[in-house]
């Protein structure tokens, strides 16, 4: 079970980073001191220290005095629980009929973000969806071209009646 405190996008941000993703890959195969990183990873110190610290905020990786030395660790149930956490992603129930649809935000003349409902009628082939309209027979000549190329008919004309159904 992910722990409801678990911060994805800030763990993900922390891994994001080449170095920091390197730290923690070696990190993983045993506890090494900043200089050992900085030596294997051919990084400054302090830049490594960098890494480490935010590293830390994240909670990923923690510190242990040894003697003079401070050797990390990675914090393996954290990102175990990541792991599960993208994992679950992956294995979500679509939509329902009724539920798949879009909702795109433009922009108005007043700077207020307005919804407006698209149809999924162009989710997986339409490049640019904000140009259509809800359903196939509102979208202009140049609006399919834009969307689809010059492919003559609209191609989700064929899955679809007049009313977008």
């Amino acid at each position: 079970m992910v722990k409801a405190n678990l911060k994805i996008p800030q763990v993900l941000k922390a891994l994001g980073d080449e170095n920091r993703f390197q730290i923690v890959k070696l990190l993983l195969q045993g506890n090494l001191c900043v200089g050992a990183l900085s030596r294997i990873l051919n990084i400054s110190a302090p830049a490594v220290s960098r890494h480490l610290s935010i590293l830390r905020k994240a909670g990923l990786v923690r510190g242990e005095k040894i003697g003079y030395w401070t050797h990390y660790r990675v914090e393996k149930d954290l990102l175990n629980d990541v792991s599960f956490y993208i994992k679950g992603l992956t294995e979500q129930e679509p939509l329902s009929s009724g539920e798949d649809r879009y909702t795109c935000l433009k922009e108005s003349g007043t700077n207020h973000k307005a919804e407006k409902e698209v149809s999924p009628m162009c989710k997986n082939c339409c490049e640019q969806p904000d140009k259509l309209k809800t359903v196939p027979s509102k979208c202009t000549p140049e609006q399919v071209k834009d969307c689809h190329g010059d492919k003559g008919e609209h191609p989700c004309r064929q899955d679809q009646n007049e009313d977008g159904k």
